[in-house]
């Protein structure tokens, strides 16, 4: 099952990034702590390194990567934020899938 893990390594590294800059989103922009630069330098410092785990060329991951960026966005917004996605949204995001699963899953040729 290398897509399964393919696609959740996707998630993962999408959460990192999340997280890595959302922290600094609530100190800039919500007064929180200077301290959550930290735990958000972190995870960006995941984020990196799990982008760096999957096996691919790079390009390919980094265009894939990004129809899983934007569902883990609208799910951020949904469960993080509390406003619950539109239709367009969802749509969006599952065309966002497919196009992340027809360049990662695709037959190559050698």
């Amino acid at each position: 099952m290398p897509e399964l893990r393919t696609v959740g390594l996707f998630l993962v590294t999408a959460l990192a990034e999340i997280v890595g800059c959302y922290l600094p989103y609530l100190w800039l922009r919500e007064g929180k702590s200077i301290w959550l630069l930290l735990p958000g330098a972190l995870s960006l410092a995941l984020f990196a390194w799990l982008l760096s785990l999957h096996p691919t060329a790079a390009g390919r991951v980094y265009a894939a990567y990004g129809g899983v960026y934007i569902f883990m966005a609208i799910l951020w917004l949904w469960v993080v934020d509390g406003i619950r996605p539109t239709p367009y949204d969802l749509l969006g995001s599952a065309v966002a899938l497919l196009g992340m699963a027809i360049i990662m899953f695709a037959p190559r040729h050698t």
